[in-house]
């Protein structure tokens, strides 16, 4: 399945990303309706990472615009208060955003997005918290295909029809799963046997690991250097990588020449895209890769 990703993120002002075919949001930072206008009707599922304002001030505008009944559907980390006092808040400001569904989700939780697609959350540890408190997450989208097995190939329509009445579908056939996207959210570098197998990784990379780093680091809140992102992606299989996150204070020059390093010191061989600090791409694999071996 080919993917339109559009998607802004920078660290501490808005993080989003859109995926059109799927109709599926991860994050709801600043800007989005603004910059995807009528395509946000589309979206009918939001998948909200934590509750950092930067990753969810833009569900004002975006419930104002959209909401309706069912629809869209918020999925967030149970333990955070934030979801439960904006739905409140915005059903009372507006209240035709009431019709909006609320859903709180822990570590694991599948959801079904159609019949052959469902999205996965993953726990990560961005914000510090006891094991079993569900406070920052990231997510897989997988798709699920059945494939008839070899000894029922050379059999006939009708016959491969009773075989399946007769023997059910799991004896007829082997299921094939396909991470067709992985979101990593904000998080330190961890667990990257997560995203192993993914066609398409976003991961944020918010430190080049400059020696002025460490005094960015702000509200106890954990993130990820580039170069940990980089040796981690070049241990799994993937089939090309996002980043995004980065500070505003490293120049465009700096991110480029840091991420060409770094690839080319642990040997990745896929296509690494990236957006700039306070950039907006509405189709980012249909961007040319920062580098490509």
């Amino acid at each position: 399945m080919n993917l339109t990703i559009a998607g802004y993120s920078t660290a501490l002002f808005s993080t989003w990303y859109f995926l059109e075919e799927l109709g599926l949001l991860f994050d709801c930072g600043d800007g989005l309706t603004s910059t995807i206008l009528q395509k946000s009707r589309k979206i009918e599922h939001v998948f909200i990472s934590h509750a950092d304002r930067d990753h969810l001030t833009g569900l004002f505008q975006f419930l104002q615009l959209n909401a309706r009944p069912g629809f869209p559907i918020i999925h967030y980390p149970k333990d955070c208060g934030s979801f439960p006092a904006i739905n409140d808040f915005t059903s009372k400001f507006d209240k035709h955003t009431g019709h909006a569904q609320w859903i709180p989700i822990i570590d694991r939780t599948i959801t079904w997005i159609r019949k052959d697609v469902y999205v996965e959350a993953i726990r990560n540890n961005h914000v510090p918290c006891d094991i079993g408190i569900n406070k920052s997450l990231g997510f897989k989208v997988i798709q699920v295909k059945w494939k008839l097995k070899p000894e029922f190939v050379t059999l006939s329509g009708l016959e491969i029809k009773t075989a399946i009445e007769q023997l059910g579908k799991e004896a007829t056939h082997s299921e094939m799963k396909t991470t067709l996207f992985a979101y990593s959210g904000d998080t330190p570098c961890e667990n990257f046997e997560n995203w192993d197998n993914s066609n398409i990784l976003i991961h944020e990379a918010t430190f080049l690991g400059t020696p002025e780093d460490e005094k960015i680091q702000t509200h106890g809140n954990k993130h990820s250097y580039l170069e940990e992102v980089i040796k981690s992606a070049s241990e799994i299989k993937l089939g090309s990588l996002i980043l995004g996150h980065f500070s505003s204070r490293y120049s465009d020059e700096q991110i480029d020449s840091s991420i060409i390093a770094c690839c080319e010191k642990y040997g990745l061989n896929i296509p690494v895209y990236r957006i700039f600090p306070g950039q907006v791409l509405k189709n980012i694999l249909n961007t040319h890769p920062v580098y490509l071996k």
